[in-house]
């Protein structure tokens, strides 16, 4: 019956050594909530705050030193619990992208003298124009985005260009800017795209060499700047392309593009 069950539910749930503090919390709940079953439920919440709070206690910090992988048991009252295995990354999981001294120039300039670290290879670098190439970071084909430096030597223009994306910027080297806006992205200097934005990168002749790192979501689409009609795009794939036919034909080997897959 329902008059059982609670009365079962409530001896289940009630510390025999806690009681007058199970009162206590008890005693200050509002009458309105002090209905039987009501009761009983908040006997049963009560009865495995505890149990939570050990759990809770398990976070970020107690996996920061140590094992990358490690046991761990809580107390329950049937003795000791195993937790799942706590690690860096679950089984399955796609492997981390690290690459040591990406770019050494611009606010880097310092950053790794006497480490042991090999020199850039110029042939990371895949052109795109005459004055434009890029190294590639990231190609995130899974999620539709890809990280790379782009860099201008000697200055020029990206060509009119709309994002139904974000993008997120940051400049390393020298300077560049918008022709529709009248900011300067200096060494340094962090921009956001919002989606939507049309606009025609510039890099000024006076500077020598200008590196930026660019996330960029989405693609790319290269318009007439006025007519507003699509002439291209660019995305994750079409980069990833160029990539690929640059090392190949460096010496690098196509393969080489493969290791910024994600």
């Amino acid at each position: 019956t329902s008059q059982a069950k609670t009365e079962r539910w409530q001896s289940q749930a009630k510390e025999p050594n806690n009681s007058s503090s199970y009162d206590e919390k008890i005693s200050s709940i509002p009458p309105l909530l002090k209905t039987q079953n009501m009761s009983a439920l908040l006997r049963l919440v009560l009865a495995f705050l505890p149990l939570a709070q050990q759990v809770s206690s398990f976070g970020p910090l107690s996996i920061r030193s140590g094992p990358r992988i490690r046991t761990t048991f809580i107390s329950t009252r049937q003795g000791e619990a195993l937790l799942a295995p706590l690690a860096a990354a679950p089984e399955g999981a796609l492997s981390d992208i690290v690459i040591p001294s990406v770019f050494t120039g611009g606010v880097f300039a310092n950053a790794n003298i006497g480490s042991d670290e090999e020199d850039e290879d110029p042939r990371v670098w895949v052109p795109q124009t005459d004055c434009l190439s890029f190294r590639p970071l990231c190609f995130c084909v899974s999620q539709g985005y890809y990280v790379n430096l782009l860099k201008f030597q000697g200055g020029g223009v990206l060509g009119c260009h709309r994002h139904p994306s974000p993008v997120h910027a940051l400049t390393l080297k020298g300077s560049w800017g918008y022709k529709e806006h009248d900011w300067n992205a200096k060494a340094g200097t962090y921009v956001f795209e919002p989606p939507g934005e049309t606009h025609s990168l510039i890099v000024d002749e006076d500077c020598d060499e200008m590196v930026a790192m660019f996330h960029v979501t989405g693609a790319l689409i290269y318009v007439d700047p006025d007519s507003g009609d699509v002439t291209g795009y660019d995305d994750v794939f079409t980069k990833l392309e160029k990539a690929r036919d640059w090392y190949e034909q460096c010496g690098l080997g196509r393969e080489y593009a493969e290791q910024f897959i994600r």
